[in-house]
């Protein structure tokens, strides 16, 4: 066996050889840079929030609330959508490409990483501002313009509002009621009693229903002086009011959860997306803007680029 302490110069060589250089150079070029993972999150924050300040301002420009000569709110909201798409992913390729840039190593997929780690830093950031009071700050730098565009969806709901039945179902038969009663301090006793005899023939139990039909009978021809055939006519109109009534309060509330979860399961498979697409483009960008390194011999011996990975 050779004792290489007796050869320094091919101890030296030994040292020096390529494997053990190419062992060194992997572990540099591998290793996580967080300040180039910082930078690209912090680019990829300020070119979303450039270009949703951009969209937003376009998209206020389209509003005309003098006329109503204005887009959808499907329409808005489709456009609004595609708009933050767009950015999302533009804003991740500028991150991943700069925290790939700055990574420091021209290994494509270490470059490529540094990019996705930059993509998930960028993530969890704009979460964090969603789900506590430091997004409420930032939000209220548009909320007067937020309140004058909303001013045209709130009036349009108020409308909306008067138009839909109320929430108790007997409030209309109520109000007929009263108005029906004739005025004076008996008058407003007699009112009173026929309204709560009505409410509980009309939501009481059913197995006391003709008993409680009755007593709302009479209590409404006495309040309304009328014949006791025509108060219990009266009786069975209302009651087949309130039904009515109920019916459609159960469809409403029925159409409005389908629409609900219509609108949760689209928004969060829109996110799901949208996070997926910005992920790959911070891949895409981290990996295509690997540095090429030149690395230097000794004399005597030739010089190449390292190539990408």
């Amino acid at each position: 066996m050779t004792d290489y302490s007796r050869h320094p110069d091919r101890q030296m060589a030994q040292a020096s050889s390529p494997t053990s250089s190419r062992d060194v150079r992997s572990v540099e070029f591998n290793r996580l840079s967080w300040g180039a993972v910082l930078a690209g999150a912090v680019l990829a924050l300020v070119v979303q929030l450039l270009l949703n300040l951009l969209g937003f301002g376009l998209g206020v420009a389209t509003l005309d609330p003098g006329t109503g000569d204005n887009p959808s709110a499907g329409a808005f909201s489709v456009a609004a959508g595609i708009w933050y798409l767009v950015a999302g992913i533009i804003a991740a390729y500028a991150g991943g490409s700069i925290a790939g840039r700055l990574s420091g190593g021209p290994v494509g997929s270490a470059s490529a990483l540094h990019g996705l780690i930059s993509w998930a830093v960028t993530t969890l950031v704009v979460f964090f501002l969603l789900t506590t009071a430091v997004g409420a700050i930032i939000g209220g730098v548009f909320s007067g313009v937020g309140s004058a565009v909303g001013g045209m969806g709130r009036s349009a709901a108020a409308a909306a509002q008067m138009a839909a039945p109320g929430a108790d179902p007997f409030g209309a038969i109520e109000r007929q009621l009263r108005e029906a009663s004739g005025g004076g301090a008996d008058s407003a006793a007699l009112r009173d009693a026929t309204v709560a005899a009505v409410r509980a023939a009309l939501t009481g139990d059913e197995a006391q229903a003709q008993e409680a039909r009755e007593r709302a009978a009479q209590a409404l021809a006495r309040a309304q002086n009328v014949s006791a055939a025509e108060a219990q006519r009266r009786i069975a109109q209302y009651e087949q009011q309130y039904r009515q009534t109920v019916d459609q309060a159960k469809q409403q509330a029925v159409q409005a959860a389908q629409t609900t979860a219509k609108v949760v399961s689209r928004g969060s498979l829109f996110g799901f997306f949208a996070l997926l697409l910005g992920a790959i483009a911070a891949w895409i960008g981290g990996g295509r803007s690997a540095p090429v390194i030149q690395t230097f011999a000794r004399p005597g011996l030739s010089t190449a680029p390292q190539a990408r990975s």
